[in-house]
C-alpha cells in the first residue's frame, strides 16, 4: 500500500458490457512500467479502492521491480457485467464486430488500458494458473500487438480428454462435485456478487461412503443441486465428446501466436497436467518460428506460486525448487520481454527429474537422446523388458470388480479430490484383490524415463463396458531410511511412491465420439496414453505397475454395462470378471522412453 495505488474500474467491451478491473500503479511516476495482466472468474478480492491485496504479480519480485498489475473478474463473473459461460468457446469468424470471446475481451482491455492509463511502457505481459491459465490461452489467440509476453500455467484445455472433470471421458467426480458446487454459478445480469458462495457441506468426512451411498450421478442434480448448478446438468446431458466439448476444445486454434509463450505446469498436478504438456507442443508444432518454452516442477496445482516446492507429501526433493523458479525463471523471462532488462538465457524445457531431484535443460521436450522400450507383463507379477515366451493358448490375470466395492483413489479419509494422491504411497491398493500388480526385480542401474507413456492393455470382460486405469510406480528399497524428522512415523522402507496414473474408459477406447461396447469375454485392445514423466527409477529401486477398474470417487463407478452413465440406474451397476491378458499374442504392456 506504500508503493502502490489502487483503482477500481469498468472497462467497457465491444459489445457494451463493462468488465471489473482493479489497477495497482506505483507510486514512483518517474518511470514507466509494463502491465502484467490476469483475468478470473475467482474473484478479484478485495474490493473497494481501500481494500488492497496481499501480493500482487507472480512473486514478490515483480512487486519489488515495479510493475502495474491488472486483476479483472471474467465476463459474468462477481462485479463484472454480462453472462459467464464455461470454458467460453474461441469464435474465429466472428459473424459482427461486436461478437464477443475471451480473446476479444483480452483485447479490448488491453486497449483501454494503454489509452486510460497512465506510465506504462507500452508492453504487456499475461499471466493465469489453473482456468486464469486457461483465460492466458484465449488472449494469446488474435493477441494484441502490445501483448508482448504470456505464460499459461497449469492452462485447461479440453476438459473431456484431459483437464479436471474428465481424463478420456472417464468422470472426476468427486473433484467436479466440489468444483462446479462452487464456482459455477454466475452473478446476474443486473447484480454484482462480491462474495463466493459457500463450501458444499458434505454430511460426512468420508467421501468414498458419500459417494458411494449417493448412487447413481443421476441423485446429484435431484439430491443437491436442484437445478442451481447449470454447468452440472450441461455435463450430464453430454456425455459422449459432442459439439459442446469440441468446441471447448483449445488447442485446435493455438496458431499464429506472436507474443513470447513460458508454458508452466506440475508433475505431480492433479487438476491440469494435461493442459500444459498439450499447450506447449502444440504451440510448438503449429507456430515453429514462435518463442516457446516449458517449465515442469514437482510441484501440486499451482505448487510453483504458493509453495516452496522443497517437499510433497513423503518425498522430499532436495532444494526449494519453487523459489528457484520465481527468480531464476519467471522474473526473468518477464523481465525481458516487458522491460528489456537481463539476458534470457532459458532452455528450450526447464524440466524437474524426480527420483535424482535435479533440473534438467533440453534443447527439445520430449529430450531427442531416448529410445523406446517396452515393459511386458508376466506372469506371478513380474514385469521384463522381453515379451512373454510362445504359447498356444491365451495367458491373463483376472479379477472381479464391484461397482459396490470400488478401489479407493487415496487412503485418506476425505470427500475432495485434494492433490497429494497423485504421490501417495499405494501400498494400500497393493493389497487388493481387484487390483493386479507386476513389478520388475531391483534394478541394477538407474534408468531415466522421460515423455509420455504409451499402455497397451489387451483385455476382456464378462460385462459391456469396463474402467481401465493403470499406474506406474517407484517401489523403494525395503532398507530405505524413514525421514528426519518424521512426525507422521511413515515407513519409508517399500514405500510405493506413485509417479502417474491414468484412466480409459473402455467405451471410449476407439472414438471419443462414438463410444462401443465390449463383447463379453471377448479379448480386444485398450490402448492410452499417459502423461509425460521425467523420473529416474534408481539402483535398488523397482519399477512398478499396478492395473484395476475403478478409482473412486476420484472417477465416477462404472456400471460395467454399456449405458449413459450419467443417467445410469441402480440396476444397471453390476459385477463383472476382468481379464489381463500377457501372452506373446496379447502381450499388455507399456512403452518408455529411456534415456541414454
Amino acid at each position: 500500500k506504500s508503493h502502490y495505488t489502487k483503482s477500481e474500474l469498468m472497462i467497457p467491451m465491444r459489445d457494451g458490457v463493462k468488465l471489473f478491473t482493479s489497477v495497482y500503479t506505483p507510486k514512483d511516476t518517474t518511470q514507466e512500467y509494463p502491465i502484467l495482466l490476469t483475468r478470473t472468474p475467482y474473484s478479484v478480492k478485495p474490493y473497494g479502492p481501500d481494500a488492497y491485496r496481499s501480493t500482487v504479480g507472480p512473486s514478490i519480485c515483480f512487486a519489488k521491480e515495479g510493475y502495474i498489475f491488472v486483476y479483472q473478474d471474467v465476463r459474468g463473473k462477481f462485479t463484472s457485467e454480462g453472462i459467464y459461460e464455461y470454458m467460453r468457446p474461441y469464435k474465429p469468424h466472428k459473424a459482427s464486430p461486436q461478437e464477443t470471446d475471451e480473446s476479444s475481451d483480452t483485447y479490448d482491455t488491453i486497449e483501454w488500458l494503454l489509452q486510460n492509463i497512465r506510465n506504462h511502457n507500452g508492453r504487456v505481459g499475461l499471466w493465469g494458473i489453473s482456468y486464469p491459465g486457461f483465460q492466458v490461452l484465449k488472449g494469446i489467440m488474435d493477441a494484441h500487438p502490445a501483448l508482448i509476453a504470456a505464460s499459461p500455467q497449469a492452462p485447461m484445455t479440453d476438459t473431456f480428454i484431459g483437464d479436471d472433470f474428465h481424463h478420456n471421458g472417464a468422470f472426476f467426480l468427486a473433484h467436479a462435485f466440489r468444483w462446479l458446487s462452487r464456482t459455477s454459478p454466475s452473478r446476474s445480469s443486473a447484480t454484482a456478487v462480491k462474495d463466493k458462495p459457500p463450501q458444499f457441506e458434505y454430511e460426512r468426512p468420508d467421501g468414498y461412503k458419500f459417494f458411494l451411498e449417493l448412487g447413481s450421478l443421476s441423485n446429484v442434480n435431484k439430491k443437491f443441486f436442484k437445478d442451481s448448478v447449470p454447468i452440472w446438468n450441461y455435463f450430464m446431458k453430454h456425455g459422449t465428446y459432442d459439439q459442446y466439448w469440441k468446441a471447448q476444445n483449445v488447442p485446435q486454434y493455438l496458431r499464429n501466436i506472436r507474443p513470447a509463450v513460458m508454458v508452466v505446469g506440475g508433475w505431480f498436478d492433479s487438476e491440469d497436467l494435461y493442459g500444459p504438456l498439450i499447450a506447449y507442443k502444440t504451440i510448438e508444432k503449429e507456430n515453429p518460428k514462435s518463442y516457446n518454452i516449458l517449465v515442469m516442477g514437482p510441484w501440486l496445482h499451482g505448487g510453483w506460486a504458493r509453495m516452496d516446492g522443497d517437499t510433497l507429501g513423503n518425498i522430499r526433493f532436495g532444494s526449494k525448487t519453487s523459489l528457484w523458479y520465481r527468480e531464476k525463471v519467471e522474473f526473468p523471462f518477464f523481465n525481458y520481454y516487458l522491460k528489456g532488462k537481463g539476458e534470457l538465457n532459458l532452455p528450450e524445457a526447464t524440466v524437474f527429474e524426480t527420483g535424482a531431484n535435479e533440473w534438467r535443460s533440453y534443447d527439445t521436450w520430449p529430450p531427442k537422446n531416448t529410445g523406446s522400450k517396452s515393459l511386458f507383463f508376466h506372469a506371478q507379477e513380474k514385469l521384463h523388458f522381453s515379451p512373454p515366451p510362445e504359447t498356444d493358448h491365451d495367458i491373463y490375470d483376472e479379477f472381479v470388480s464391484d461397482p459396490n466395492k470400488p478401489v479407493p483413489f487415496t487412503a485418506e479419509i476425505r470427500n475432495t479430490m485434494g492433490h497429494l494422491f497423485m504421490i501417495e504411497d499405494q501400498r494400500f491398493a497393493r493389497t487388493r484383490p481387484d487390483v493386479l500388480v507386476y513389478q520388475t526385480e531391483v534394478l541394477e542401474e538407474d534408468i531415466a524415463i522421460v515423455g509420455p507413456i504409451q499402455a497397451t492393455l489387451y483385455v476382456s470382460t464378462t460385462g459391456t463396458d469396463a474402467d481401465w486405469v493403470l499406474k506406474i510406480i517407484d517401489v523403494f528399497p525395503d532398507e530405505m531410511p524413514e525421514d528426519v524428522p518424521n512426525p507422521e512415523n511413515v515407513r519409508m522402507g517399500g514405500f510405493q511412491m506413485l509417479v502417474r496414473a491414468e484412466i480409459m474408459r473402455g467405451k471410449f477406447r476407439t472414438s471419443y465420439e462414438r463410444p462401443e461396447p465390449f463383447v463379453p469375454n471377448e479379448p480386444t485392445d485398450v490402448k492410452f496414453e499417459l502423461r509425460d514423466i521425467n523420473h529416474r527409477f534408481k539402483k535398488g529401486h523397482r519399477l512398478m505397475v499396478q492395473v484395476q477398474s475403478s478409482w473412486f470417487p476420484l472417477v465416477d463407478r462404472n456400471p460395467q454395462k454399456f449405458v449413459d452413465i450419467y443417467n445410469a440406474v441402480e440396476t444397471d451397476f453390476q459385477k463383472a470378471t476382468h481379464r489381463v491378458y500377457r501372452s506373446a499374442k496379447l502381450a499388455s504392456r507399456i512403452e518408455v522412453l529411456v534415456l541414454n
